[in-house]
């Protein structure tokens, strides 16, 4: 019943009392319970809350990654960009092939400019799902950034064939000195 009424209270956007349902009722060795009450102090913006609760989800249950990618959001809400990265390694420690960790590393490395590392979680997502646009463009992006033009051409051409007039991969081949004119002789 503190479950569905949570629900309700989380449908009708009062976090507040949604919490309150799981609270009446807390368990602290209840692995759900404390994942429940992680998100919805996520959503409530109380992250310091959420990162106790998840984190104690995720000590219940050490091989969940439900519980760490929910853990991921409250500390990226607040910055700690690092723990992230941490936490995405763990699951990737368990689970190498991990799409959704993989390609979040591969974003952050992006983003701090370290494209070697990027380019290592692209091309694992790329090699498991050749055609899933995300990746690809991403791996695009990376290999042109790393000056690898032959590649980062390829791989602009084939993000086109998953989504035609992309304005990403223009952008990319636009830069590289093709037109999509040329793409189509």
């Amino acid at each position: 019943m503190a479950f569905e009424e949570s629900y309700k209270y989380e449908k009708e956007g009062d976090f507040s009392h949604a919490i309150d349902q799981l609270k009446a009722v807390y368990d602290e060795n209840s692995y759900e319970i404390n994942l429940r009450l992680g998100w919805l102090n996520y959503q409530a913006g109380v992250f310091n809350e959420s990162i106790s609760h998840y984190q104690r989800a995720v000590n219940l249950k050490p091989y969940a990654e439900e519980a760490k990618f929910g853990l991921v959001l409250p500390k990226a809400a607040i910055g700690k960009w690092d723990e992230v990265v941490n936490i995405y390694k763990e699951i990737l420690k368990i689970s190498p092939n991990q799409t959704v960790a993989n390609y979040r590393l591969g974003l952050i490395f992006y983003g701090r400019e370290d494209y070697e590392k990027a380019l290592q979680h692209f091309k694992k997502v790329v090699d498991l799902y050749p055609f899933g646009y995300d990746a690809l463009i991403m791996l695009a992006w990376t290999n042109y950034r790393m000056g690898k033009s032959r590649e980062a051409l390829i791989l602009f051409q084939k993000s086109l064939w998953y989504f035609p007039s992309d304005p990403s991969a223009l952008e990319g081949l636009k830069l590289l000195g093709q037109s999509q004119e040329k793409l189509s002789e």
